[in-house]
């Protein structure tokens, strides 16, 4: 089987915005990418049949600190891996577990060794070091695996956020050499990708994007932005990195976020986003659409019997009512829930392949600043 390979399809001539195609063993992903994320094993009220018919997600992201702590290694080593125990047979990405691990402060100790943490679901003690975070990400059986690093927060001090870029640094070289002495499990092939740190300092993100290309990994991430800095600041420092890392790898922005905000970061030169606010502002009755925000709880919804958003590419979004599903929110089903999640993830995958396409027409920058405005209306 063969590692990921990253083939550059078109660069926009107006702005740093690209389009590929990223190749793993299980499928092609067409970039830019919207990955949903599936914590446990799974994108919360929504089935893989609807992540694959509706959504069209092209991968997925599992989360390694809660796939440790539930089902459990035993279970995912058993089934053969996370592809055949939730029965999604296209890429997976795993995260590290580190950002939740760091995310515990007050039930977490930091050292040159590991983190140490105690489970949020028993209070049981734990170390993830870089090695064990390597084994763990092998057996869960992500295509793409992430190498353990401390993410900062915003603010952070100088001082601390250059130990913790270093930290970060050493632990990435355990990983790989972890990664390098331990086979692919399940019979395809795992790819490693570092993180660039070094919190809102020039010099740190310069170091630190200079050492994570260094590695020459199979593709790159960009951690610790969208922790608390501003917005200008977040996309400040996505386009310094950007310049920094190789244009022939896949570039991931981690944890990265509203619509416009990938709009934006597209035309940056990020290829591969993930968050949770879709799922998440989707269960809170948020939606995004192509014409702007709607918050469906609003009483203005109650009798419009107009679809949820005819102008995605998504069978649901156009089936059900506004009026239908405030009823359902209304009321707790769960099937608002359903309805809502759907919804808000087929659009995004809607609008990063709209953008897709107008890297492709060349058109891009225009469209993308009339979409930055008209998406962050308040319907």
């Amino acid at each position: 089987m063969a590692a990921l390979s990253f083939e550059l399809e078109y660069t926009d001539l107006a702005t740093k915005a690209r389009t590929g195609k990223i190749t793993t063993d299980h499928g092609n992903i067409l970039t830019p990418v919207f990955m949903p994320v599936g914590t446990v094993g799974s994108v919360k009220a929504v089935t893989q049949q609807q992540l694959e018919k509706e959504v069209k997600a092209q991968i997925i992201l599992g989360n390694t600190y809660h796939l440790y702590l539930r089902p459990g290694l035993e279970v995912l080593e058993a089934a053969g891996g996370l592809h055949q125990f939730n029965a999604w047979y296209k890429p997976i990405l795993t995260d590290s577990g580190g950002y939740q691990v760091f995310s515990l402060s007050n039930n977490r100790k930091l050292t040159e060794e590991g983190a140490l943490f105690q489970s949020h679901i028993d209070g049981s003690k734990h170390l993830f070091s870089p090695e064990k975070v390597m084994d763990i990400q092998r057996i869960i059986g992500g295509d793409i695996i992430m190498a353990f690093d401390e993410c900062p927060p915003y603010p952070s001090d100088y001082e601390y956020a250059k130990k913790s870029m270093e930290l970060t640094h050493r632990w990435l070289t355990r990983c790989f050499k972890r990664f390098n002495e331990t086979p692919d499990k399940y019979g395809y092939t795992q790819n490693l990708f570092p993180i660039i740190q070094g919190s809102t300092y020039k010099d740190l993100r310069k170091a630190s994007a200079e050492f994570i290309a260094s590695k020459n990994a199979t593709g790159n991430a960009i951690g610790g932005l969208s922790v608390g800095e501003p917005m200008e600041m977040m996309y400040e420092f996505t386009e310094y990195c950007c310049d920094i890392l190789p244009v022939q790898k896949p570039r991931y922005l981690m944890g990265v976020g509203t619509p416009w905000n990938i709009l934006e970061c597209i035309a940056l030169g990020i290829d591969m986003f993930d968050c949770v606010m879709p799922t998440r502002n989707g269960r809170n009755a948020m939606l995004f659409t192509s014409k702007g925000v709607i918050n469906i709880d609003n009483k203005k919804w109650e009798k419009d019997f107009t679809s949820i958003d005819d102008g995605i590419d998504c069978e649901m979004s156009s089936y059900y009512s506004k009026a239908y599903l405030r009823h359902l929110m209304k009321s707790k089903e769960y099937l608002g829930l359903t309805i809502a999640s759907v919804h808000n993830l087929a659009f995004y995958t809607w609008l990063v392949g709209e953008a897709r396409n107008h890297i492709n027409a060349g058109d891009f920058k225009s469209w993308k600043e009339e979409m930055v405005v008209q998406l962050q209306q308040r319907l």
